[in-house]
Parts: structure tokens; C-alpha cells; sequence
């Protein structure tokens, strides 16, 4: 989903950017006061790498960016799922340069923290992002210009961070974009193949521990699957390909994959749409849902008498869940980016987002370690929880350097 850079024959701004300041205005103060927060030290920062799944791809990433782009002014950049920079590599003028900004390891570069960037608006958008110079919020920046693209996860689509090359006029353009998202490709084809190898050795070592018996087919390397954490609208990814839903269409492919079983018509009304509507609405949406579906996803066209889906189709929102069921804080944290659909309103969609909400915050605050809970508390929702964040100043240890920052924001919070 690449935007081109420039509105031809006008100044206006382009629609993402415009978006994106406005995103950026109703969560955050003056653009002048916007500083990019430090989450980790460099201790904590060494951990959180080795365990983050992108650790394999960094070889990838330096042979096909680092290594060319030294001494060119330009910083590569590797962040998680959130937009925090997990690596930042570049010739020596171009690091101190980015310290400027807080361009840097271990600090958060997420869209609701420090505004429009490629970084984290390519993460809320779900796709290919440039941000040139003054496109940025924070008028600190508007002397740097940015090019960033997401790394999906092999199995689930779901998104796993961004590679991201910050610098100069140069950092953005045609080329600039081709180059990034060839490196991606090539990081998420090491990624496949460090699963089929893990898989492989595992199928290995499950022969030689069982006796012979039935062959079961390996699983699909791809599963088609739904993101709705922390986004207005859905992202479908089905068959390597990825399509933006509308907010209805959305909530009924949210339903029909969490209830495989299928769902009559008056089943499938009451959860997505207000008492006393009419089963006439969602046997319309499903018309146009269908269409839609066939053009770009047909293997996803649902079915009638139930209404179901065809095949399995993994929602995010149900992976943080089945994470969260199993003790799997971390996993179910690296998953979740925000709270399900935000803006819907239809019943049940209601009822998951509560869910997946409640379940998430009870389980880092009861069980969760500091790491966990620090990232955590990053997430919009939690700016206000006060339990939550003395929860952290909790299970911080007395000399660690991050409780300054969690002491401060208590401070706010009381004033």
C-alpha cells in the first residue's frame, strides 16, 4: 500500500499526511512539545531484541541496507510492533546526527507518541509509508525525511515491526521505496525459512521419538488471516495479499471467523448492528461483502444457510486470547496494538473488545515482569490507569533508571 510522495499541481497535503496530523492532534499536545520517550536502557534493550522474532532478520536487513548505506547520511532502523526502536545502525555522523531527535535505540517512534513518521504511521496505516521533511509533526524532524515498510509475520499476516532508512531528500523517492520493500521481502522469505526449519526438526525429532505412522500434511505456511487490534477499519490478509475492509464489513467478518460453525441471518444482525434493525440491512452487506470478497479474496466468500466462511480465518484479536489462556503474557503482548475496532459499535464487537481488554490488562498486573509491563503501559489505553502504572513502580527494581519515568507520570496523573 504505497502512497506516492507528492500531490501533483497542488501544496496541499496529501491525504495520508493530513490523516495522520489529525490523528496526531487529538492525542497529542503542541508538535513543538512532542519528545520521543527512551522504554528501554541498553540492558533491558539487549534482552527485548534477542527475544523479539525480527531477531533473525537483521543479517538480511544489514547486507542489503546497512552495508550500502554507509557514509550516504542515511540511519537504518528496525522497530517492533509498536513502532519502539529494537536497532539503529549507520556511519557515525548520521548516529549522532539522529541523537538530535532521539532517533535512536530503545526509544519509541509509535505514531500516538510522537506523531506523524514513517515509522508509526506505517504501522497504523498496515503499509508502505513516506514522510518527507516538514510532512512530520514534530517541527524537530522537519529537517529529516523518512521511508519505512512493515514485516509481517509468515504464518499469520499479522504485522511484526517495520525496516525504516531516515535521513535526508535521499531517504524518500521511488528507488528509496523499492529498495526497502525488496529488503522485507527478502527478511520475511528468512523468516519462512527459519520456521520450515524449526518445523522440519521438530517433525525430525517427533519420527524418531514415535513410531511410524500417518503422514499429516505440514500446516499452510500462509493463514489467512484479520487484524482488527488497534485499527478503525480491518486488514485482510489472504493469500499473500492484503485489503482494507470498511468498519461494517469488518464487524461480519470478525463474527463469521470467530464462529466457524456459521450464523443465521438473525444471529449475525443481532451482533453486528442495534436492536430492531431490519435482516434486510445484512443480507445487503453480505451482497456487497461478497462481491468485494470475490474480486480480491475468493477463497473467503462466505457461504449461506449459515452464513460461514470457508476456511478458517485467524483473527488477531483471538490470538492475544489463545496466547493470554496459555500463560503467553509477552506473545499476547507483542500481538495486541490497541483495542479491538475502537470506533464500532456493534454489539458483540463490544463485548470482545471488553474482553480482550480486561483479560490483557489482569494478566500483565497479576503475573507479568517489568519488561512486560513498562511496554504495556505504552499502549493509549493504559495513560490513565493508575493501578497499572503503580503496578510497575511495583515490581521495578529500587535502582532501575526507568522508575524516573513512571514516577513522573504518576506525579501527572495526580496533578
Amino acid at each position: 500500500m504505497h502512497t506516492s510522495l507528492h500531490r501533483h499541481g497542488t501544496d496541499l497535503p496529501r491525504p495520508l499526511i493530513r490523516d495522520s496530523w489529525q490523528r496526531s492532534l487529538r492525542s497529542l499536545p503542541a508538535p513543538d512539545a512532542v519528545v520521543p520517550p527512551f522504554i528501554w536502557d541498553h540492558r533491558d534493550l539487549h534482552d527485548v531484541r534477542r527475544a523479539h522474532p525480527l531477531a533473525p532478520i537483521l543479517p538480511v536487513v544489514e547486507r542489503l541496507l546497512v552495508v550500502p548505506s554507509l557514509d550516504t547520511g542515511l540511519l537504518v532502523a528496525v522497530g517492533d510492533e509498536h513502532g519502539r526502536l529494537l536497532w539503529v545502525e549507520g556511519d557515525a555522523s548520521a548516529r549522532r546526527h539522529g541523537e538530535s531527535i532521539n532517533f535512536i535505540e530503545g526509544t519509541d517512534w509509535s505514531e500516538s507518541v510522537v506523531g506523524t513518521s514513517a515509522p508509526g504511521t506505517a504501522l497504523v496505516l498496515g503499509g508502505s509509508v513516506q514522510v518527507a521533511g516538514t510532512e512530520h509533526f514534530n517541527p524537530a524532524v522537519h529537517s529529516w525525511s523518512c521511508t519505512a515498510v512493515p514485516v509481517h509475520d509468515p504464518d499469520s499476516g499479522g504485522i511484526l515491526g517495520i525496516v525504516d532508512i531516515t535521513g535526508g531528500p535521499e531517504a524518500v523517492g521511488d528507488n528509496t521505496m523499492l529498495l526497502v520493500q525488496a529488503t522485507v521481502a527478502a527478511a520475511e522469505a528468512q523468516l519462512r525459512i527459519e520456521r520450515l526449519e524449526r518445523r522440519a526438526a521438530a517433525t525430525g525429532r517427533r519420527r524418531t521419538a514415535r513410531p511410524p505412522g500417518p503422514v499429516t500434511a505440514p500446516k499452510p505456511l500462509y493463514r489467512d488471516s484479520l487484524q482488527v487490534l488497534g485499527r478503525e477499519v480491518g486488514l485482510l490478509h489472504a493469500a499473500g495479499r492484503s485489503l482494507e475492509l470498511s468498519e461494517r464489513h469488518t464487524e461480519i467478518m470478525a463474527m463469521l471467523a470467530l464462529h466457524p460453525g456459521g450464523l443465521s441471518a438473525e444471529s449475525l444482525t443481532g451482533m453486528v448492528y442495534p436492536d430492531g434493525t431490519s435482516l434486510t440491512s445484512i443480507r445487503a452487506e453480505m451482497v456487497r461483502l461478497r462481491r468485494l470478497l470475490q474480486k480480491h479474496a475468493p477463497t473467503l466468500v462466505p457461504e449461506s444457510r449459515p452464513y460461514r466462511l470457508p476456511r478458517p480465518l485467524l483473527v488477531d484479536a483471538a490470538q492475544v486470547l489463545s496466547h493470554l489462556d496459555r500463560g503467553a503474557h509477552r506473545q499476547a503482548l507483542n500481538i495486541y496494538r490497541g483495542e479491538v475496532l475502537p470506533r464500532s459499535e456493534a454489539p458483540e464487537v463490544i463485548v470482545l473488545r471488553n474482553r480482550v481488554g480486561a483479560l490483557l490488562r489482569e494478566a500483565l498486573l497479576t503475573d507479568a515482569g517489568p519488561d512486560a509491563l513498562l511496554a504495556y503501559l505504552q499502549l493509549p489505553e493504559a495513560a490513565d490507569d493508575d493501578e497499572a502504572w503503580r503496578s510497575a513502580l511495583r515490581v521495578l527494581p529500587p535502582r532501575s533508571p526507568r522508575r524516573a519515568a513512571v514516577v513522573a507520570h504518576l506525579e501527572a496523573l495526580g496533578a
